[in-house]
């Protein structure tokens, strides 16, 4: 999915800390809208997830800040499927400041397709794996994957 903008939002007082700067936790929340955004993406919106107790659990984040977001900062995320199997999906996010191409920080994130039901592990819809598989047909540059803090990967 090459430059795939998922998010978009405003840095809202409530998410700044006391040095000026969005706080930890919000870098987060922001990457997980943009995780609700794919998700609609791929068939697993509201609705979907309402009618088939499908949805996605993140088993592993991580978060690289790379520079410092203020108060009042209009922010779009970029979103990369970087792999997935029949069950799972390794997404890479970046958060970037409006008007600009640089990153201010990273996410890679393992997500687990979820029957709620168990809740257990269960595969893919084939609508869901036909959405991935059309979004994944451009893979990233790899100078797009910078920032990934480790490698992750699907063992087969």
């Amino acid at each position: 999915m090459s430059a795939a903008i998922t998010y978009r939002t405003t840095i809202l007082e409530d998410w700044v800390d006391y040095n000026g700067h969005l706080r930890d936790a919000y870098y987060l929340l922001i990457f997980s809208y943009a995780t609700d955004a794919l998700m609609a993406r791929i068939g697993l919106d509201a609705d979907s997830r309402g009618q088939s107790g499908h949805s996605l659990f993140t088993l592993e984040a991580h978060v690289n800040y790379l520079h410092e977001v203020r108060l009042g900062t209009q922010v779009w995320v970029q979103t990369h499927i970087v792999d997935f199997d029949h069950k799972r999906l390794l997404v890479y996010h970046t958060l970037h400041r409006e008007g600009s191409d640089a990153a201010l920080a990273a996410s890679e994130q393992m997500l687990l397709h979820v029957d709620m039901a168990g809740p257990k592990s269960t595969p893919f819809a084939e609508r869901s794996l036909q959405a991935l598989r059309a979004l994944a047909a451009q893979p990233p540059e790899q100078a797009a994957l910078q920032w990934r803090a480790r490698a992750l990967s699907l063992s087969r």
